[in-house]
């Protein structure tokens, strides 16, 4: 019995410490994802108009972190311009961000596209971001948005 409980009781502290954030210092330089470096990156402000042109673009993209999911860090919000934002996911959920990022400029490498996205996905983000019940019911259109799948990520201010 005290075997099953002690079981019990590690994969219960193994899911939790898994539901958070990595907790890792955030300095010029660190990698998450795939190995990256800062070469070639665009201003991610120039992506809307080349997306006009194509479905889709693989580069690299320089922008500032608005916001990272609080649960496990799946997915962040990046500014484009002054009322524009990206919304950024991790390719195959392969590796996570901490909250730490926000505040931070940070290199893409990865392939952006411009996406409708639903508001039931929507509300699920809003939650994530544990946004109000008033804000979550607020959301009642679906979004177009600059969307990135990253496979990198490098830290550089």
């Amino acid at each position: 019995m005290k075997k099953i409980l002690f079981l019990a009781f590690a994969m219960v502290t193994v899911m939790l410490v898994n539901a958070q954030p990595p907790d890792l210092p955030v300095t010029p330089g660190t990698v998450y994802g795939a190995k990256t470096s800062s070469d070639g990156a665009i201003a991610i402000a120039t992506l809307p108009a080349e997306l006009q042109k194509k479905t889709a673009v693989a580069t690299k993209m320089k922008a500032k972190v608005l916001d990272v999911c609080p649960k496990k860090g799946c997915w962040m919000e990046l500014q484009v311009n002054d009322s524009t934002t990206a919304f950024v996911k991790m390719k195959d959920y392969g590796f996570f961000v901490p909250t730490a990022l926000i505040g931070k400029t940070v290199v893409i490498d990865g392939e952006a596209t411009l996406k409708t996205t639903s508001v039931q996905e929507l509300r699920h983000y809003a939650e994530d971001a544990k946004k109000s019940k008033e804000e979550i019911n607020a959301i009642t259109k679906p979004k177009t948005e600059l969307r990135v799948m990253a496979n990198g990520i490098v830290v550089v201010e």
